[in-house]
């Protein structure tokens, strides 16, 4: 009865919805905890975003997507449009600036502002713990669906713990090429030593009291920790130069995308000498890669771009 009156209520009007999500940059750590012996990553939100616009058309039966490709997130529309009941027809289309198999969350940022989009379109209260259930039947998954800084088991689409707001922090970042399907890596056994596992565990309890305190030299020498035990999953070929870069033009730390082909340098905006630095650290890697890009993290006070939900 309540999905019959759903559908009534919607049948002759055309709504629309519109939705954001950030992406991220890699992460700032990423492992195996040996107490629960689960995957875990700990994400690093830039302000850079998946926009998702959802068409409700009462007299089609199916959902149509552009661009066509973005077939997972299709499939999420036609799960949540069952899951409550609502009318089975409408045109959905995603617009993002977010890199594809860069290791940028772009997959999870766009299946976020879908979700989010169907909720305005209908308004429907949509609780996060729910749009981690949509998403975890789709894929594996980050936590960009928090308006913050998560500790998240990814492999299970399940919330760790939320840490917070990061400090306003840059990225000088390379791309060493190529792109990797998150999906398929994450199939990839870790076999990580219970000493790793320990040192895991000890890391992400030393970056959440960090990310709380604002202690933005402990988050870079976490996150650069963490680059480095990753290179045996995949290596970076050029991170021993970043690491040289960073120490040359004293930045906090370098940061990888751990399923991804981009890494980076990080440096403080409250660092007097930020502008100097983003020059010689892009001057730098120009000696390295033919492509510099810049990125900044986000916090709630940035807000969603050209949206809000």
């Amino acid at each position: 009865m309540i999905v019959q009156a759903n559908q009534n209520k919607f049948a002759k009007r055309v709504k629309f919805g519109h939705g954001s999500a950030f992406g991220t940059f890699g992460e700032l750590l990423q492992g195996v905890l040996i107490d629960k012996n689960r995957d875990f990553l700990v994400t690093l939100p830039i302000s850079i975003y998946s926009h998702a616009t959802y068409i409700c058309e009462p007299r089609a039966n199916t959902v149509t997507v552009f661009p066509s490709c973005k077939q997972k997130s299709k499939k999420l529309v036609t799960n949540i449009l069952k899951h409550y009941g609502l009318p089975t027809g409408g045109h959905l289309e995603i617009q993002s600036n977010l890199p594809v198999g860069k290791g940028f969350a772009s997959s999870s940022a766009d299946l976020v502002a879908v979700v989010r989009a169907i909720a305005d379109c209908f308004q429907v209260n949509i609780p996060v713990k729910k749009i981690q259930y949509f998403l975890a039947e789709i894929e594996p998954t980050d936590g960009v669906m928090y308006a913050g800084v998560v500790s998240f088991y990814h492999r299970d689409a399940e919330l760790c713990d939320f840490i917070g707001q990061l400090p306003k922090l840059s990225i000088v970042s390379i791309d060493e090429g190529g792109m990797v399907d998150t999906v398929e890596f994450n199939k990839i056994p870790k076999n990580f030593s219970d000493e790793e596992k320990i040192q895991y565990n000890i890391l992400l309890k030393e970056l959440t009291k960090a990310i709380r305190a604002g202690d933005v030299n402990t988050i870079g020498k976490i996150s650069t920790c963490s680059a480095i035990m990753h290179q045996r999953l995949r290596p970076k070929k050029t991170l021993e130069q970043l690491m040289a870069i960073c120490e040359e033009i004293k930045g906090l730390g370098v940061v990888i995308a751990h399923s991804g082909t981009c890494l980076g340098i990080l440096l403080s905006n409250t660092d007097k000498l930020i502008n100097e630095k983003i020059s010689l650290a892009k001057e730098r890697l120009l000696e390295i890669n033919d492509k510099v890009m810049i990125y900044h993290s986000w916090n709630e006070s940035d807000g969603w771009g050209f949206q809000t939900q």
